[in-house]
């Protein structure tokens, strides 16, 4: 009975979210609405990130000698000076390997 409300919730979810991208016709948006939402992206990554950077598990914020810390700083300064998403991405995760596994 469970996997029959897991289902209706995830149908329900999926329709609520594609119905957006389905039903709304970029060329009806006015210059305002599209100068708006071109910020959004920008403004949600930052809230999905900063959780998995900054807190631990019970919701309290990590030391400065955490490994997410440090691969996420390096990662940055790595995206900040050369512009390109794989070396910043590689960057970070190689960075955050270290300091797991090596300090």
């Amino acid at each position: 009975m469970i996997w029959f409300w897991v289902l209706i919730a995830g149908v329900v979810t999926f329709l609520t979210r594609y119905s957006m991208i389905t039903f709304i016709n970029p060329k009806t948006l006015s210059k305002t609405s599209k100068e708006v939402l071109k910020y959004v992206p920008s403004a949600v990554f930052p809230a999905i990130i900063f959780p998995a950077i900054f807190l631990d598990q019970e919701g309290y914020f990590l030391n400065s000698n955490s490994p997410q810390i440090w691969g996420f700083l390096i990662a940055a300064i790595f995206g900040y000076f050369f512009n390109n998403i794989i070396l910043t991405i590689v960057s970070g995760l190689v960075s955050f390997w270290i300091f797991t596994f090596l300090f």
